[in-house]
């Protein structure tokens, strides 16, 4: 598919008739040909999705690995512990909770987990939206890059600043690795799940997107102001109007609501 047909496909929230018929390294070059198109178009980058470093759900979609995709100033929002997000112009749509870092400068190239640290300004609770384009949410991983990550929308929650939590890399990431979430819909427990799902940890994921960004050819680089989220802590479930979904994080995070209309 040319990016194009792609960026079609997004502002339509039309499925594909078939997958991207593409190798990974070929659907992350569409992708960042999809970002420039939308840059042309007037959006602007606010930083990236990091998908599939859940473990957990890797059989469950048949993709085995992490991938990334950018967020958008469309796409973003924020809110201080409830927030609505529109469905319209999604594509399947599903929520996901998981752990957001604001950054305040670029990694350095191959970072150590205190030198990720001393870069991120802070943390917060998410709910990534994220989409397919392929019927029935089934895909291969380069169908999932090319699909600009199956990114969505994200809200964000309250912001925690760093500098109020352990400053030492191994007790900020055994922190985050042992807080468990449980999420509800309208009320009803839907699942449940922990730090440590995303690659043992949130900051291990990131890591882990530092080095796959560096490692491919013409990706920009993290700036300062960027936005990362880092994978959900549970499954991704289709999510409809009318709906109320709610994330109790164990501390540091705190709890996020939202509201689908």
């Amino acid at each position: 598919m040319t990016p194009e047909i792609l960026l079609r496909h997004l502002d339509d929230a039309s499925p594909w008739p078939q997958g991207c018929g593409l190798e990974v390294g070929e659907a992350y070059e569409r992708a960042l040909s999809v970002r420039q198109l939308r840059i042309g178009r007037g959006e602007q980058p606010r930083g990236y999705k990091v998908g599939f470093t859940n473990r957990t759900i890797w059989e469950r979609y048949g993709v085995h690995a992490p991938i990334w995709g950018t967020v958008w100033n469309t796409t973003l929002s924020f809110c201080e512990g409830e927030g609505e997000i529109a469905l319209a112009g999604t594509c399947q749509p599903r929520i996901e909770p998981e752990c957001v870092f604001g950054l305040q400068a670029t990694p350095p190239a191959r970072a150590t987990l205190d030198q990720l640290l001393a870069c991120i300004e802070w943390i917060a609770p998410g709910f990534e939206i994220v989409q397919s384009h392929m019927p029935d949410w089934k895909f291969n991983a380069a169908d999932t890059v090319a699909d600009s990550g199956l990114h969505g929308r994200l809200l964000v929650g309250r912001k925690l600043p760093v500098a109020a939590l352990p400053r030492e890399a191994a007790a900020f990431d055994a922190q985050l690795a042992a807080a468990r979430i449980t999420l509800t819909r309208n009320g009803e427990r839907i699942d449940a799940g922990r730090g440590a799902n995303v690659l043992d940890g949130p900051l291990h994921a990131l890591a882990h997107f530092v080095a796959a960004l560096r490692d491919c050819p013409g990706a920009p680089d993290l700036l300062a102001g960027d936005v990362v989220t880092t994978g959900t802590w549970t499954d991704a479930w289709p999510v409809h109007r009318g709906e109320q979904w709610r994330a109790e994080f164990d501390p540091p995070l705190v709890p996020l609501a939202v509201r689908f209309v």
